[in-house]
């Protein structure tokens, strides 16, 4: 039997190497090894990689997003078997802990997220999952597989983090601010309540120019424009009920603050390597809600349902296709996404 197994490893800030390491094996009775069939590279990977998240310790395997098969079961695994293919969840969850029992799997206290990021994760060609059946999905047959490894974090993000937090409501106004892959999964799930307008901001027109396909009523590029004009025009000068941050850095965010009416909801879901200025100044009189928010995976079975039904197509987000050896090729690949047109890639074992 195989002992080895190719796994993408963080080395330090700016450094990673695909290198040979163990398979993993089961260390608690609850935990499952999972084969991986397919996974994808997050945008919080490269904030790993900039050493923005010193909680991610060198020497980690990334990747916290994927669909595979188990490989292996602890005893105290129930719900699933040898043979299942599964969704693996980016957040792990006892589901018995005071936080998991309020929904928030994310600050679970034997789990969140931890693959890729505390524990080796899912760019490798095995990988141990914790709270198994918590924290793994079975897959009905017949489901397309590259749609589904975008229900394992960036599809649910959107959603919890953008939609849900953001307070839409049907017929109100939408500004998404970053129209990549997470941006791009609040606009679709977005849809889901009916809002008059979703505005698209973005400096890429290649970008603004999927959003538009994907549903977006209009699109700003924020290189070209000022897009808080844009938008007041686009609004009757009003600005948006929910404005999305789906960047992570302090420009956007400050955009957001300029673009939210008043009464609105300001749902941040960049992840955040330095400070950003609040203007309270400006907003202490706009009765605004400023919400943020680890995605905690509590619509992933929703969303699996929706998927499954053809719904909604989260394939749409994907740009390109990669084996499993070529993972560093991918990294350059989607790490350069202005030049290379990228969106999620899929990358296969």
């Amino acid at each position: 039997m195989e002992k080895d197994m190719k796994a993408l490893v963080y080395q330090e800030p700016g450094k990673k190497s695909l290198e040979k390491r163990p398979i993993p094996t089961i260390t608690q009775p609850t935990d499952a090894i999972v084969k991986i069939i397919k996974t994808t590279i997050c945008g919080t990977d490269l904030h790993i990689l900039k050493g923005d998240v010193p909680t991610c310790q060198p020497g980690r395997i990334l990747g916290h997003e994927g669909v595979g098969v188990i490989d292996k079961v602890g005893q105290g695994v129930t719900a699933l078997k040898i043979g299942d293919h599964v969704l693996v969840s980016c957040i792990t969850s006892c589901g018995k802990c005071e936080y998991c029992k309020k929904g928030m799997y994310s600050h679970c206290l034997d789990g969140g997220w931890i693959l890729g990021h505390q524990i080796d994760g899912t760019q490798a060609e095995y990988v141990r999952i914790p709270h198994a059946d918590n924290s793994l999905y079975k897959l009905p047959q017949g489901i397309d597989y590259d749609a589904v490894v975008m229900l394992s974090d960036i599809l649910p993000t959107g959603f919890e983090c953008g939609v849900l937090n953001g307070k839409i409501q049907p017929g109100n106004t939408v500004a998404i601010v970053g129209a990549g892959p997470i941006g791009l999964a609040a606009l679709l799930t977005a849809q889901f309540y009916s809002p008059a307008q979703i505005i698209m901001i973005d400096p890429d027109n290649h970008r603004l120019e999927v959003a538009k396909r994907l549903g977006a009523t209009s699109i700003v590029n924020n290189k070209n424009i000022n897009a808080v004009n844009a938008v007041m025009e686009l609004t009757n000068k009003r600005g948006v009920d929910t404005a999305i941050e789906a960047v992570g850095i302090p420009d956007t965010f400050v955009l957001c603050e300029d673009l939210v009416a008043p009464g609105g909801t300001i749902a941040n879901i960049g992840v955040h390597g330095v400070k950003a200025d609040l203007h309270l100044e400006k907003l202490w009189s706009h009765n605004i809600t400023i919400t943020t928010r680890l995605v905690d995976t509590v619509t992933t079975p929703m969303l699996l349902k929706t998927v499954s039904a053809n719904k909604i197509s989260p394939n749409q987000l994907i740009s390109h296709h990669f084996k499993f050896d070529k993972i560093i090729e991918a990294y350059d690949t989607f790490s350069k996404a202005v030049d290379t047109k990228a969106l999620k890639v899929i990358i296969e074992t």
